[in-house]
């Protein structure tokens, strides 16, 4: 193996390796608080109708408790609000416990008897999100759940019409399917609220059912919409520690006029601020808090039960989840507001800014800002405070008398809550008919606290940075210094819209005069196309990197990325803007990683070609490391996938595609939630296609280190196996009788049948891999012997064997006058390797050299062919696995099986090349033209699969059938 090859595809394998350690640890720690049960958790099984119970044994329905709740509700006499929790993919239904105990402990804490009951489903921890098989039948014990759950109430005075339903991952995406069933009514769910659901696109595209189950849901809530406008639904994203499912597959798939659905990402939720992973979204004690706050907000007093008044509850879960006022939701005052107090307390401002400390004392105060002296010098109005109490604090006078303000109007509404302050922005242009601005710093509780304002003019606190090119590799820096003494400014990222984009934002801060009680910095990320926010708090003077990255790329030509720096007065800003390559192939893997075995495939497959081309060429193939590294070839598959791409832009050319009844191109997957088609796949993207090339390298790589694994993983495998074995030297070890290969056939094709298609995949790929076993021990047998050997014998059998490969290849390179001859022999060695009796293994062949070579030509061509069979199996495991767990409920087949019948080609082709060795496909007669088929089905294979991976399977059974045939003629 020459040394560049291993340095490159070295290189490879530490891109890859830089890109996964990025997607997966490259962000903040877990900054979630944990929720804890003060006492003990209960889950109390409802019975569910015969009927139900008996067709869907491993699923079941509980209702959570703790404590002396839990023995209240022993007797199912239930009075709350009912709230559903769904799992996810292998999710257990006891992951309801953190919602279920923080809404115990808000209950105890309200008067008037307002609760929740909050049930959970057992889904038997399936793997929904790789097998759709189960989503179906989810889908349908969830209705009969909610219907059941309904009956618990009916003897209730004023009983619930609805159940609200909490998903996490794919029990989000269930819940939305309930709408696709066609017995089920709209009225029973009027809110959803889902954690980390994909709901743009499964994360794995494993079988079709998947897909198809993605298409209905889509095809309902976006097709036929109109009757869903009162089910609100709200998407929550986990944000960059959630590296299973990335935010931009969390956003709902809906009309964009649609006010009744909201997609963001956790990041941007007030009061929470932090990034959750996959698991600790459900436990994440704010968001966790976030949500009951908005139940009990939800639920009518009079009734007990969640509102039925769509637009009341879009209220409460912007109060909640989208931006906070830091008032008591539901607040009326009356407008005009008069306010009181003595002239002492009144202070007018005449400076551009005030800072104002409240004393330990308490008091009244009130400050009064002039606008007719200000309107023309500047646009905005800024005011924040630390004073975080749920009250009106800015209101603009109406009616003054002498030196104060006897009637205003609230200005407050517009407060927006962040991690260290409260902050208020104005425009002057909206305050017409207000002649003065007042702020509120009274303390009459003697708390203390800081406010401060200001004077803005938005053009001047305002600058536009381009960020660097996503190839400069960090050596180029954009940066810009903040040298005004403003206490917010706002930095345009221009050209920062694409997800493969990521730099590295340094702030530094630095102040001439340091301040205790000086409030810390606050810099915002803000996204304008979609709710992806990212807050950062550092003190100062400090240090501060951010990580510049997107969810979803800017689906129009809207307003680049915002940076908003909330800053200390008299202070040096400099934030400087630096590409950050390992960020970028984070990036990429974050959003292209799931089409990489696509890419691996391809790259096997070329493998296995190149050594077949070499069996035509010399007789025998290249070993499997070697083949691997002269796939290579993108020039050669992705050319073609982009001249189809091309092509496909005409009428001429669709119109004939339609003809032919081909599918549609597979494309990278969509990086903006409004970069799908109805059926789910992604509009057309350029750049996308860029990176082909790039995951082509990836995929190799990953193939070529596969490879090498696998023969170490054989040769040691062999090490432990072989005292179970005889010690032989035929090649012949390890194949099938004919009678055998067709008993086998037959059996696994009813095995198959009869349970699952995936178990005969298994069971033919663990036949095939006895037999490179076989082939590794006899290798290591005959190295042993012909070393151990004395020189002379080695000597002359070496002799023997060079005669022997001459005299091969004088008869192969003969023309018409030696072919009888070569038929001769073509027959012999068909007749040995598909004899109904082959050698036993005891046989003892003559030890040489050629014996030895063609050993270890069989060894490497029987390894390419196990590496190409794991593909088929890792794919299928899903379903196997999601069989093998439902055993102990019933041993019936697996409905549905994305396997079968498509597993039998595949399994059958399997079957008859273990038998296969160079010798006979070195003078098959249709071997050359199986050689070439290779390359035309990995062009297939990356215009087909990047979105339906499961299509890996027919294009992996397209090439071994024909090469099976390659071995009998």
């Amino acid at each position: 193996m020459r040394v560049a090859t291993v340095a490159f595809y070295g290189c490879a394998l530490g891109l890859l390796a830089m890109g996964l350690r990025e997607m997966f640890s490259g962000f903040e720690e877990n900054r979630c608080t944990m929720t804890y049960m003060f006492e003990y958790p209960e889950y109390r099984r409802i019975a569910l109708p015969r009927r139900v119970a008996r067709q869907y044994p491993a699923y079941g329905l509980y209702l959570y408790g703790e404590g002396q709740y839990a023995q209240d509700t022993r007797g199912l006499k239930l009075t709350g609000a009912p709230v559903l929790f769904l799992p996810g993919n292998a999710g257990s239904y006891k992951q309801a416990r953190s919602l279920g105990s923080v809404a115990l402990r808000k209950a105890e804490a309200l008067e008037g008897g307002v609760h929740l009951n909050v049930f959970t489903i057992d889904f038997n921890e399936e793997l929904v999100a790789l097998y759709g098989g189960s989503l179906r039948r989810q889908t349908h014990f969830l209705h009969e759940s909610i219907k059941a759950i309904l009956r618990l109430y009916k003897d209730h005075e004023a009983p619930p019409h609805s159940v609200v339903l909490v998903g996490h991952s794919m029990g989000g995406v269930v819940a939305r399917a309930l709408f696709t069933l066609p017995r089920f009514s709209p009225r029973l769910v009027s809110l959803i609220i889902t954690q980390a659901s994909p709901h743009q696109a499964p994360v794995l595209s494993l079988d079709a059912h998947l897909l198809e189950f993605y298409s209905a849901v889509r095809q309902r809530w976006v097709g036929r919409a109109e009757d869903l406008r009162n089910v609100t639904v709200l998407s929550v994203g986990g944000g960059y520690r959630d590296y299973q499912v990335r935010s931009g597959l969390t956003a709902l798939p809906c009309p964009q006029d649609d006010p009744s659905k909201l997609s963001l990402v956790v990041t941007a939720v007030p009061r929470t601020w932090v990034s959750t992973d996959h698991l600790s979204i459900v436990w994440c004690k704010e968001l966790v808090l976030a949500t009951v706050r908005a139940f009990f907000d939800l639920i009518e007093p009079e009734t007990g039960q969640f509102s039925d008044d769509p637009e009341r509850r879009m209220a409460i879960l912007n109060h909640h989840f989208i931006r906070h006022p830091v008032r008591v939701l539901g607040e009326q005052l009356e407008t005009p507001v008069s306010l009181s107090g003595s002239p002492k307390t009144w202070s007018e401002v005449n400076t551009l800014r005030l800072a104002y400390s409240a004393p330990k004392e308490g008091q009244a105060k009130y400050f009064l800002f002039a606008l007719s002296s200000r309107r023309r010098a500047y646009s905005h109005f800024y005011c924040r405070s630390n004073n975080l109490e749920m009250t009106s604090w800015v209101y603009g006078c109406t009616q003054m008398n002498g030196s104060m303000c006897v009637q205003a109007v609230d200005l407050s509404f517009g407060t927006e809550l962040l991690p260290a302050y409260k902050v208020l922005t104005l425009s002057l242009s909206e305050l017409s008919s207000v002649s003065h601005l007042i702020v509120v710093a009274s303390n009459l509780n003697g708390r203390q606290f800081t406010v401060e304002c200001e004077w803005q003019r938005q053009e001047s606190q305002t600058v536009s940075v381009p960020v660097p090119h996503v190839l400069s590799f960090g050596m180029s820096v954009s940066d810009v210094t903040l040298n005004s003494t403003g206490l917010r400014h706002t930095i345009e990222l221009q050209h920062f819209h694409q997800v493969y984009q990521a730099f590295r934002i340094s702030v530094v801060s630095h102040c001439k005069v340091t301040k205790a009680d000086r409030l810390p910095n606050v810099y915002i990320m803000k996204v304008p196309w979609f709710r992806e926010d990212s807050v950062t708090t550092s003190s100062i003077p400090s240090v501060t990197e951010i990580s510049g990255m997107l969810h979803t790329s800017r689906p129009d030509n809207s307003t680049g990325v915002l940076l908003q720096l909330h800053t200390a007065p008299n202070c040096l800003y400099k934030v400087s803007v630096r590409t950050s390559f390992p960020r970028v192939l984070g990036q990429v893997l974050r959003f292209c990683g799931p089409v990489l075995p696509v890419y691996v495939a391809v790259a096997l497959l070329l493998a296995c070609g190149g050594q077949m081309s070499s069996v035509v060429r010399m007789g025998r193939p290249l070993q499997m490391s070697h083949a691997v590294a002269r796939s290579l070839q993108p020039h050669k598959v992705d050319l073609p996938v982009y001249l189809l791409h091309l092509l496909l832009r005409y009428s001429w050319f669709q119109d004939g595609w339609s003809t032919l009844h081909l599918p549609p191109l597979d494309a990278l997957p969509a990086t903006s939630p409004d970069g799908m088609t109805q059926e789910g796949l992604p509009l057309n993207e350029d750049w996308p296609r860029l990176l082909s090339p790039l995951l082509y390298v990836l995929g190799a790589a990953m193939a070529f280190w596969g490879s090498v694994l696998l023969r170490l993983f054989l040769r040691l495998l062999s090490l432990l196996l072989a005292p179970l074995h005889r010690p032989s030297v035929s090649r012949d070890c390890g194949t099938l009788r004919r009678r055998t290969q067709l008993l086998l056939i037959l059996c696994l094709s009813v095995l198959g049948w009869a349970s699952c298609g995936a178990l005969s995949i298994t069971a033919t790929f663990l036949l095939h891999l006895y037999r490179v076993l076989r082939l590794q021990m006899i290798e290591r047998s005959l190295s042993h012997m012909l070393n151990l050997a004395p020189e002379k014998q080695t000597d002359k059998d070496k002799g023997t064997g060079e005669k022997e490969k001459g005299t091969g290849e004088k008869e192969k390179g003969t023309g018409e006058k030696e072919k009888g001859t070569g038929e001769k022999e073509k027959g012999t060695g068909n007749s040995e390797a598909l004899d109904s009796k082959p050698k036993e293994c005891n046989g003892a062949p003559l030890l040489s050299d050629s014996v030895l070579q063609d050993v270890r030509d069989d060894l490497q061509l029987h390894v390419s062919l196990s590496a190409l069979l794991t593909l088929p199996v890792m794919l299928c495991a899903p379903s196997l696995i999601h069989w093998t767990r439902n055993l102990r409920y019933s041993v019936a087949r697996l409905d549905p099986d994305p396997c079968w019948p498509h597993s039998v080609p595949l399994f059958i082709a399997s079957l008859l090349l273990i038998n296969c060795n160079t010798l006979t496909l070195s003078y098959s007669k249709i071997l050359p033209i199986t050689s070439r088929l290779l390359l035309p089905l990995s062009v297939a294979m990356v215009t087909f699969s990047p979105l339906h991976l499961y299509r890996v399977n027919y294009f992996v059974s397209a090439a071994l059938v024909p090469l099976a045939v390659s071995c009998l003629f």
